[in-house]
């Protein structure tokens, strides 16, 4: 997904797992689909365990379809489920957003779903992708902006727990509200124009409640989160339980609603970068 030097905030646990596996292209690219075409030769930078990346390629068939990023452990599970779901025309490789092992002008569109965020240079792996994609080529990249998140009932636990993700993201280099920044860093990446657009993730009936609340409750006690929290001494190891134990209480409220919301970005490649 990114540089090594770049310290990726939540790691490969088995429940930043469980979120990635759950992304579809209708719940996580449904800005990108209006522009896919058979044919078209479709990148899938920081792909996780590929469950986007399959959805594109059968919308861009017989067009190929590449799915990249920096951990062999997710590139591993995203051709276990290539296998399981049958023949696609994806691909699966290990690459680095801003080294990525492609030709310039090789793809028709770029795609990259919440990776921007968690980079200490997100507009130079945007002029990265800009390489190789080719002339009137799509870029299309979507961020959560964690600043912009709501939720219910209020609770100061949950307020707390926001305020230590953005210290650690910050404490990383990376940047939790990066949606808001999308539009500005693929303009200074070089891209003349862009269309923006917003969309959200709403968790509010029950099993959605049961499967986010008791995801985050995870990821704060088992998760790179809570290691790199405890190692910067942002958090300790009890705190953390009281930050878990709140995701579990508001899943358990009838009336808990949980809104994560998404910035999302298309742009058109015209010309090449500049040396």
């Amino acid at each position: 997904m990114s540089d090594p030097s770049d310290r990726y905030t939540h790691g490969h646990h088995e429940s930043v797992l469980r979120s990635h596996q759950w992304r579809t292209a209708e719940n996580s690219a449904g800005f990108l689909l209006p522009h896919l075409a058979a044919g078209q030769d479709l990148l899938d930078v920081g792909c996780g365990p590929g469950t986007i990346t399959c959805d594109l390629a059968m919308r861009v068939a017989p067009g190929r379809t590449i799915g990249v990023d920096i951990s062999s452990q997710v590139i591993a599970t995203a051709r276990q489920l290539q296998r399981e779901r049958g023949p696609t025309q994806a691909v699966f490789e290990e690459g680095d957003v801003y080294n990525l092992p492609f030709a310039d002008a090789s793809f028709d569109v770029v795609y990259a779903h919440q990776v921007l965020q968690h980079l200490s240079d997100p507009v130079a792996a945007l002029i990265e992708m800009r390489r190789v994609l080719r002339d009137g080529g799509l870029l299309a990249v979507r961020d959560a902006d964690y600043g912009a998140f709501s939720w219910a009932p209020d609770d100061e636990r949950l307020d707390r727990w926001m305020r230590l993700y953005q210290q650690l993201t910050a404490r990383n280099g990376a940047s939790a509200n990066a949606g808001r920044y999308l539009a500005a860093w693929v303009r200074s990446a070089g891209f003349a124009t862009s269309q923006v657009s917003s969309s959200t993730w709403t968790f509010h009936r029950r099993q959605e409640r049961d499967w986010w609340g008791q995801l985050w409750a995870d990821r704060v006690r088992e998760s790179d989160f809570a290691r790199q929290s405890i190692e910067y001494g942002l958090a300790t190891r009890e705190e953390l339980t009281v930050l878990a134990e709140a995701f579990l209480q508001w899943a358990q409220d009838e009336d808990g609603v949980f809104v994560v919301v998404h910035y999302e970005v298309v742009a058109r490649q015209a010309g090449t970068v500049a040396p």
